[in-house]
């Protein structure tokens, strides 16, 4: 039997963001928040003009926006409300299910192999 079949999948929650950005800044409350409440989970701030190399050609146009994935399966990909409640809803349904309720972005992909090596050295 494999045991890295038996592992539990690593939940990644990355927030895309902008220091100069006020409803940014707002919003960190709210996703720090919701880290404390998810320890098993692996929630990172990525502000998207530290890391413009890892950002490659992807564009955010719309902060917040969030991407969660499950392993390094992107399942949400987007922005969102600066709503605690509709965060709380979307990462709840997404960890019961395991799956994307609809068609992630075809970038959200290379964006999450990009991002990788960024998460490994804010450890």
């Amino acid at each position: 039997m494999n045991p890295e079949s038996d592992a539990a999948p690593r939940w990644r929650v990355i927030c895309l963001c902008a220091q100069w950005c006020g409803v940014c800044r707002e919003w960190q409350v709210i996703f720090q928040a919701e880290s404390a409440l998810h320890p098993q989970l692996e929630f990172a701030w990525i502000d998207v003009e530290d890391e413009a190399d890892a950002m490659g050609d992807v564009d955010i146009e719309t902060f917040p926006t969030l991407m969660i994935a499950r392993d390094d399966e992107p399942l949400f990909f987007g922005p969102v409300q600066p709503s605690g409640a509709q965060f709380s809803r979307l990462l709840s349904s997404l960890l019961e299910t395991g799956s994307a309720s609809g068609p992630v972005s075809p970038e959200a992909g290379p964006l999450m192999q990009c991002l990788g090596a960024v998460l490994l050295a804010k450890r």
